[in-house]
């Protein structure tokens, strides 16, 4: 019996899959768990046509991020902090203080997972941090640490 999954399941597959199995597997614990349907002309174009609706709330949801990515390449953040030395400030900069930076300068509202500052800045100068917006998409954030007296 042939029969479309509309959830994962662990032995069979993904959502949307079209797996074949026994007929008593599938008519009596699949269908009945609402785990699969059926495998008929129907079925499968709707599943089809569900699946390109996906791909494409998919596509658009990717370009934003890239549009977010671009953006922030081109974002610089200042953060001025007291001076302790000369190559010294006093505290860090850490992140959520570029979470707070990034909103309060640009409005851009991120996570704190997505920014992957390996160590809190200590020293004034210029940085480039990572930020991860999608699974394979990575920006650089330029940060400016300034001290002041």
């Amino acid at each position: 019996m042939k029969v479309i999954l509309k959830e994962k399941v662990e032995s069979l597959g993904d959502i949307g899959d079209i797996v074949t199995v026994a007929d008593g597997y599938g008519r009596n614990y699949l269908i009945p768990k609402g785990l699969a349907v059926k495998a008929d002309s129907r079925n499968i174009k709707m599943v089809e046509h569900h699946k390109r609706m996906l791909e494409q709330k998919r596509k658009k949801y990717l370009e934003q991020m890239e549009e977010l990515a671009t953006k922030l390449n081109k974002i610089t953040i200042k953060v001025t902090r007291k001076l302790a030395d000369e190559n010294k400030i006093f505290g860090s900069v850490n992140v959520p203080d570029i979470l707070k930076a990034l909103k309060d300068q640009h409005g851009i509202e991120l996570e704190k997972k997505q920014v992957r500052l390996e160590k809190p800045i200590k020293e004034p100068g210029e940085f480039f941090v990572p930020v991860k917006v999608e699974a394979d998409i990575e920006a650089k954030v330029r940060i400016v640490v300034e001290g002041e007296e």
